[in-house]
């Protein structure tokens, strides 16, 4: 993908204008600079040629040095100055970007994600913008300002003599023209060289997050050996990017050697000729070393320009892909959902979906084939009631609740929430009003109250402390050195597993939806926590509609209606008093067995 110059001016324009005062600021600092460096050397010219005459002035020698050492002292300011707005503007400019990446990532559907690994993502958002830095900061005014200095020392140059600026004229017309057939030779091999590395960081995050499993089953040499394939790619890949991009080194290399040749021939042969002065001569070898280093910073700019090119390129194609969830029309549905903590009704018409082939990432033979994952569901769920949902490993339990959360859309059928169809409701409106409890708490690197209110400043931390309470956590709390604001590490690090199923349970109160999905978790707690679990889901239940996938039998007795899956379909579905009463329900089966049976 090549993308137009229009696409890389929009995007300076989206992101440098809230900077537009340091832009600005920028702008008139590199401008000062080039004032400075066209008139430094004039300032010499002059001091060479009042040194030789008969008579030198020694007072005008003196001024002469002193403005000299001023100009150099504040073109070393101003180009300081400069680098570090750069700098400033680089950064406000390129996380700006990151967090739009984010925030639009963030939002991308399931199938997407289930197809990017997370490091993979890590390198899009942060290593691909890394690499637009320079081009965020310094690109345009850089260049800009270098077009505009060598204007002047052109303009000078004809001043001088017109043989000068013509022959100058022309080797800048010959470098240009080179350096701009040059630009693009690299791009598709940055760009190579960028996704690279993501697959690296890709494989980073995977295997460290199963670093147990690898020394368990002693794969640690199977994996340096993966190791050494992605870097030895990612080795050829920088290797050919950096050989590449360096051709407009090598040629600037000799068209500068060309130019300083230009000036040295022309000005000693005008000299000898006695066209000009040994100062101007100076003044002519100066600015065309000038010249010559302006078009390095025009040849680095384009170098700089073919790297962000690949990032530019990547970031628009991840800013292009479009999430197949869009987000409904309505945030204020007819007839309403139900306020804060008051239940809702669900139904589920004839509901049936199918993974598309990298749905979700897995090898599952059947789910790359499109077979169907759930087939004709459907139920009701009046508001307050609680079903129970059961059904062996893989039968649509998880999918059928991930169905709820609009993570993914029926490919067949409708699903509604107090009789709204859930396409039809804003993502936010939705998720609010619905509360998810699995068997895996994920925490954050954060404090305890950012944790449990998922960094939500509104709720108070009296609430805070009244739900802890209410959950049986404060003694754990009171344990704590900071109490609310103590540091909790990634990966429920410190807390056992009674403990961050109680935090989750914790987040469900404090977030107070009307429907609540549950994956009962606590067959493998000891018997104390256990019962704290148990509390906790009495309390949770209590006024409010749920769907418990359910382990044991202590948690569907809690069950008002029981729906069975198997193969994705509905084997058996009724009132849980109705299923107890017929001898030859599949539950009641399962109530003389032990629902041990519908796990495996």
């Amino acid at each position: 993908m090549n993308l137009p110059l229009r696409q890389y001016i929009a995007l300076l324009a989206k992101y440098l204008k809230p900077h537009w005062r340091k832009v600005a600021l920028l702008s008139f600092l590199l401008a000062t600079n080039i004032g400075l460096q066209l008139l430094n050397p004039q300032l010499v010219r002059r001091f060479i040629d009042t040194a030789q005459s008969p008579i030198p002035n020694h007072q005008s020698l003196i001024t002469l040095a002193i403005l000299f050492a001023i100009t150099a002292i504040l073109g070393n300011i101003a180009s300081g100055l400069a680098t570090y707005v750069s700098e400033d503007v680089a950064w406000s400019a390129t996380n700006h970007l990151r967090s739009d990446l984010a925030q639009h990532t963030l939002a991308l559907d399931m199938t997407f994600h289930k197809a990017h690994t997370a490091g993979e993502m890590i390198e899009r958002i942060d290593g691909d913008v890394t690499a637009m830095s320079n081009f965020f900061s310094q690109f345009v005014v850089r260049v800009l300002g270098t077009v505009v200095l060598m204007a002047g020392v052109l303009v000078v140059m004809y001043w001088e003599d017109w043989r000068i600026g013509l022959a100058m004229t022309a080797y800048a017309v010959i470098v240009v023209v080179v350096l701009s057939r040059a630009k693009n030779i690299a791009v598709p091999y940055f760009r190579a060289q960028r996704q690279a590395t993501a697959d690296l960081s890709a494989f980073w995050e995977e295997r460290l997050s199963g670093l147990e499993d690898i020394r368990a089953s002693g794969a640690e040499a199977y994996t340096q050996r993966q190791q050494f394939s992605f870097m030895r790619t990612l080795f050829d890949k920088s290797i050919r990017a950096a050989l590449l991009g360096r051709i407009l080194f090598a040629a600037s290399i000799i068209l500068f050697s060309l130019g300083n040749a230009t000036a040295i021939a022309s000005g000693g042969t005008l000299l000898g000729l006695g066209a000009l002065t040994l100062g101007t001569v100076y003044l002519i070898f100066d600015y065309t070393g000038t010249l010559s280093s302006n078009l390095r910073v025009i040849t680095d700019q384009l170098d700089d320009l073919q790297r962000a090119s690949a990032g530019i390129e990547r970031v628009a194609e991840l800013v292009g892909t479009q999430s197949k969830i869009k987000d409904g029309p309505n945030p204020s549905p007819t007839p309403p959902l139900a306020g804060e903590g008051l239940p809702l009704s669900l139904i589920f018409h004839n509901v049936s979906f199918a993974y598309d082939d990298n749905g979700d990432g897995k090898a599952n033979a059947a789910e790359a084939d499109n077979a169907p994952v759930l087939q004709h569901i459907n139920f009701v769920l009046q508001p307050g009631k609680v079903l129970g949902l059961l059904g062996r490993t893989g039968s649509g339990k998880t999918t059928l609740t991930r169905l709820l959360f609009r993570f993914y859309d029926p490919v067949a059928g409708h699903i509604s929430l107090n009789e709204v169809d859930l396409r039809d409701l804003k993502l936010n409106v939705l998720r609010k009003r619905i509360g998810l409890v699995t068997q895996e708490v994920q925490l954050f690197q954060a404090s305890v109250r950012d944790n449990l209110t998922f960094f939500d400043a509104s709720i108070s931390d009296e609430r805070i402390l009244q739900t802890l309470g209410e959950l049986g956590l404060m003694e754990w709390l009171n344990k704590l050195i900071a109490g609310l604001d103590t540091e909790l590490g990634s990966g429920n690090s410190g807390l056992s597993a009674g403990e961050a199923q109680l935090l989750a349970f914790a987040r469900v109160f404090l977030a107070d939806p009307g429907l609540v999905v549950m994956d009962e978790a606590s067959s493998r707690l000891d018997p104390a926590t256990e019962q704290l679990i148990e509390r906790a889901v009495d309390k949770l239940l209590r006024g409010r509609t749920a769907i418990i996938i359910a382990h044991h039998l202590g948690t569907v007795q809690r069950a008002d209606e029981i729906l069975i899956l198997e193969d994705g379909q509905m084997l058996e579905y009724g009132a849980r008093r109705d299923l107890v009463a017929n001898p030859g329900s599949r539950f009641s089966q399962l109530l003389r067995t032990g629902l041990q049976e519908v796990l495996v």
